[in-house]
C-alpha cells in the first residue's frame, strides 16, 4: 500500500479554505496534516487532525510534511516556494507560480537539482467547459479554426480590500484571471507568434488593473482573452469559429460555486453541468446542444500525488507556467508601448 503524502497548507484565506483544503482532504494519496495561519485556528476547527503553525519556518522545522501548498498573496510565492524546495519539500503554488518569469526559472532549477515536484494550481485546466473545448479541437469538429474568444467577466463595481486590488507586486486581474485564460490558450495551441494587449484600470479609484483584452496571434488563427469587473450582462465563456461551424458556451464551470456553497468535492456527480447550461454547436444546417464534459479539480492534486510517487508524469509543469508568465510580461509591455510584441521580441 502507498503511504499518503503528508501535506501542509500555507495560508488560509478564502481560496485555501473553500478550495485547496477540501481538495487536499479528499485526495486519497494526500494526508492533510498541517496549516500555517498567522492568526487563529480556523482550519483546525474544520479539519481537527490538522496542526496549526504560525510561520512557514516553524512548519519546515517541524519536519512534519512532505508536500507544501502555498496559497499566500503572489509576492510571497517565490521566496516561500524557494525556501520549501531548499528544505527538500515538494511544492504546489497557487497560480501564478511567481510574479516574474526569472523567479519561476530559479524554482525550476532548484526542483530539478533536488529531484522534487513543483507544480502550479492551474485548476481552470479542469473546468468542464475547457475540457469540452479541448475535445472539440482534438476531434477537429469545426474543421480549420480561425478564431477563439474566451471571457471571464464579472460585475464588481466597488474596489475591495482584497490584496489583489492593493498596490502590491503581482496585483490585478491580469495576474489573476489572465493567467488562467492564457494558460488555457497555450495548452490548446502552444506559444503564439505575437501578442497585443489592452490593460486598464476602469473603476474609479482602482490602483490595480481590472480589465484586460489580450489577443494572441498564430498563423491563420487568433485567440482573444478578456475579462472585466464592470460587465453586468451575460457574455459567452467561449466562442470558437471554424470552417465547418461555431461553438458558443455561456456560464462558468459549476465547481467554483459548489466550493463557495461548502459542498465537499466528492461523488460521481461532482462537476456535472445541467443541460440548460450546455453550449451549442452551430453547424451549416443544424444547431446542436453539446453536453459539457464533467469538470474535476480533484484531478490536479491526484496527479501531483502520482508524480511524487513516480507513477505518473506531472500535468502542470514549471516550463508551461514560465511560458505563461512570459506571455503576461509581454502583454504588459504591449499595453505600455501600444504595439504588438512578437515572439522574437518577447522571448517566450
Amino acid at each position: 500500500m502507498k503511504t499518503p503524502i503528508r501535506t501542509g497548507l500555507v495560508g488560509y484565506g478564502s481560496v485555501a479554505e473553500k478550495m485547496h483544503a477540501p481538495l487536499i482532504d479528499v485526495c486519497p494519496d494526500l494526508d492533510f496534516v498541517a496549516v500555517v495561519e498567522r492568526n487563529g485556528n480556523r482550519c483546525e476547527e474544520k479539519f481537527p487532525k490538522v496542526k496549526t503553525f504560525r510561520s512557514l519556518e516553524d512548519l519546515l522545522d517541524s519536519e512534519s510534511v512532505d508536500l507544501v501548498c502555498i496559497t499566500t498573496p503572489n509576492e510571497f510565492h517565490f521566496p516561500m516556494a524557494k525556501k520549501c524546495l531548499l528544505s527538500g519539500k515538494h511544492v504546489v503554488v497557487d497560480k501564478p507560480v511567481t510574479v516574474h518569469s526569472w523567479e519561476a526559472e530559479a524554482l525550476q532549477k532548484i526542483a530539478q537539482e533536488k529531484g522534487l515536484v513543483c507544480s502550479v494550481f492551474h485548476n481552470r485546466r479542469y473546468d468542464g467547459d475547457f475540457r469540452t473545448l479541448q475535445k472539440l479541437v482534438a476531434e477537429n469538429t469545426l474543421g480549420r479554426l480561425v478564431y477563439l474568444e474566451s471571457h471571464f467577466d464579472r460585475f464588481r463595481p466597488q474596489v475591495s480590500e482584497n490584496w489583489r486590488e492593493k498596490e502590491v507586486p503581482g496585483n490585478g486581474i491580469t495576474y489573476d484571471l489572465g493567467v488562467h485564460l492564457i494558460d488555457q490558450i497555450a495548452l490548446l495551441f502552444g506559444a503564439p507568434e505575437s501578442i497585443f494587449a489592452d490593460i486598464q484600470k476602469q473603476r474609479k479609484n482602482a490602483v490595480s488593473d481590472d480589465y484586460f483584452d489580450i489577443s494572441l496571434f498564430y498563423s491563420g488563427f487568433k485567440a482573444r482573452v478578456t475579462a472585466g469587473v464592470l460587465v453586468n450582462v451575460p457574455t459567452p465563456k467561449f466562442v470558437l469559429l471554424g470552417e465547418k461551424g461555431s461553438y458558443q458556451k455561456f456560464f462558468l464551470d459549476v465547481q467554483e460555486q459548489a466550493f463557495k456553497e461548502g459542498r465537499k468535492p466528492e461523488g460521481e456527480d461532482w462537476g456535472i453541468e445541467s443541460e440548460e447550461r450546455w453550449g451549442k454547436l452551430y453547424l451549416e444546417h443544424e444547431t446542436i446542444p453539446l453536453s459539457t464534459l464533467p469538470g474535476d479539480y480533484r484531478v490536479f492534486y491526484q496527479n501531483v500525488a502520482d508524480a511524487i510517487q513516480k507513477i505518473a508524469s506531472l500535468q502542470v509543469t514549471l516550463p508551461q507556467t514560465i511560458q505563461v508568465l512570459k506571455l503576461i510580461e509581454a502583454a504588459f509591455r504591449s499595453a505600455r508601448e501600444g504595439k504588438k510584441i512578437h515572439q522574437t521580441d518577447g522571448g517566450w
